[in-house]
């Protein structure tokens, strides 16, 4: 592999593994601090890109139909977690297990309903469908760059809501001690609704920003839930840098393995978080 191939490569595994972290910061959130198994969250990623698709259509810009579609995520997971998954907080993990996953179905029947069951097509926004040439013969795609620096800017947010901010201090006590911290006066449901909220806005962004890249397609969620699952235990449940250290990771091993060892590539991932679970059963970090 030359030096072209190999910044190409490596180029696409910190995209893939920043992705990935949209995708896992929502989820390792949600189940950290409401102790709620979530199998739908791959579903709010699938719902992010098909509202792309419309929203893009409607307005003509991604850049719209992201901040668009981002605000109507938030209130969605808002109305979700007041409808369902705060009556399920205190319930046993296999009653949310249950309910997430046949969300999974519901989700999957409307977006049917609503959309059928056709593969679209996200254009790529006009100021970004360039190449930045590498060498004679290969390039890299804007967008793909922009795709990682969306996704940085969004991890620098949440890192200083999460550690610099009073509201992150609140969702750090409840993740800490939830019946303590709602003995001092903090108003834990409010805390759920933020955190759940925040997640399924985080995974929308990333299925956003993801569609022009990856098309729009059925079951697209289902996808990417597994490996997120695998971000979350490599990372540490509960932990936001472990969750960024961990898609890393995952992104490079991923990408890499592809290229260099394509027979054994699938089970890559798998082997890393069995050896980083033989070191660290708890994962890299704790929350």
């Amino acid at each position: 592999m030359d030096l072209a191939n190999f910044l190409i490569q490596l180029l696409n595994s910190v995209q893939y593994g920043l992705l990935l972290f949209m995708l896992a910061a929502g989820l390792t959130l949600i189940f950290g601090i409401m102790g709620v198994v979530n199998l739908a969250h791959g579903s709010f990623y699938m719902l992010g890109a098909y509202l792309a698709y419309s929203l893009s259509g409607l307005f003509g810009s991604l850049t719209a139909a992201v901040l668009g579609g981002a605000a109507l995520a938030v209130l969605f997971g808002l109305a979700l977690e007041w409808l369902l998954f705060r009556h399920f907080y205190h319930r046993d993990h296999l009653d949310q297990v249950l309910l997430t996953f046949g969300l999974i179905y519901v989700f999957e029947e409307l977006r049917s309903i609503l959309w059928g069951d056709d593969v679209h097509s996200v254009a790529v926004p006009k100021a970004l469908d360039w190449s930045i040439p590498l060498t004679d013969t290969l390039s890299y795609p804007a967008y793909r760059l922009f795709m990682s620096a969306v996704c940085l800017v969004l991890a620098l947010g949440l890192y200083l809501l999460i550690s610099r901010t009073r509201l992150g201090m609140k969702i750090r006590a409840g993740a800490f001690n939830r019946d303590m911290a709602g003995a001092l006066g903090i108003n834990i449901k409010l805390i759920h609704a933020v955190v759940f909220a925040l997640g399924v806005g985080l995974a929308a962004v990333a299925g956003m920003i993801a569609a022009p890249v990856s098309s729009v397609y059925p079951n697209m969620g289902s996808q990417v839930l597994i490996m997120c699952f695998v971000v979350v235990v490599i990372g540490g449940i509960g932990s936001v840098r472990g969750a960024l250290i961990s898609a890393l990771l995952v992104g490079l091993v991923d990408t890499f393995g592809k290229v260099l060892l394509p027979s054994v590539a699938s089970m890559l991932v798998y082997m890393l978080m069995a050896a980083v679970l033989l070191w660290k059963p708890q994962g890299l970090f704790k929350a």
